[in-house]
């Protein structure tokens, strides 16, 4: 299949359906992390591209529910954000997985097929991801594990939370990155369970 990773830097859901011999590529404004096919730009340019697949994770900065307390400062940023899931949602492609948190997807556009966690794929962390769902099967948990408290990042630093930053120990590792960037990094990743799951069985 020719599959389209929306927005995804990382290249982590792009390899693991290269691994499984599809023509993967990855899209986003950002450079690739690892070397792979990928396209930097906008997205919405490449939409009828004739893929067969699309993955996409859009940006949750102004969607996630967990910086509601921020809501009434940034309605424009959220009409932008929410038109932008709309042209993913709509694309002209025939299977389509849209991943985000929970956000206000659900109450302005409509609500998940599925809830997922990394710990139902292997990764012992609690980090509730939202799947909407165009003609593709729920996906199906591969490897429970126990639902763990703390959030080992690709670095190998451990966080004591995947959902948000405040509230951290003052010796966390988090505290000595440079950037707000870096944490937001950090936490758009792909759990690797989550993206050889999504190549089994979507592939």
């Amino acid at each position: 299949m020719k599959v389209l990773i929306a927005c995804e830097f990382s290249g982590i859901v792009r390899d693991a359906f290269k691994a499984k011999d599809h023509d993967a590529w990855s899209c986003d404004l950002l450079p690739t992390e690892k070397p792979g096919n990928h396209i930097q730009g906008d997205v919405l340019a490449i939409l009828r591209d004739g893929w067969d697949l699309m993955i996409a994770h859009p940006p949750c900065t102004h969607l996630a529910v967990s910086g509601a307390r921020w809501f009434k400062d940034k309605k424009q940023e959220q009409a932008e954000a929410l038109s932008f899931v709309l042209h993913l949602l709509c694309a002209p492609i025939e299977q389509i997985a849209l991943e985000n948190p929970i956000s206000i997807i659900s109450t302005r556009i409509r609500k998940p097929d599925q809830i997922i966690q990394p710990y139902w794929f292997g990764d012992s962390v609690q980090k509730a991801t939202c799947l909407w769902l165009k003609n593709l099967p729920l996906l199906q948990p591969t490897k429970i594990v126990d639902r763990g408290l703390i959030y080992v990042d690709p670095h190998g630093n451990k966080h004591g939370g995947v959902h948000t930053m405040r509230g951290l120990k003052a010796y966390s590792p988090l505290m000595l990155l440079p950037r707000n960037e870096e944490r937001w990094k950090i936490r758009s990743r792909t759990f690797q369970g989550i993206a050889d799951a999504m190549a089994d069985q979507w592939g």
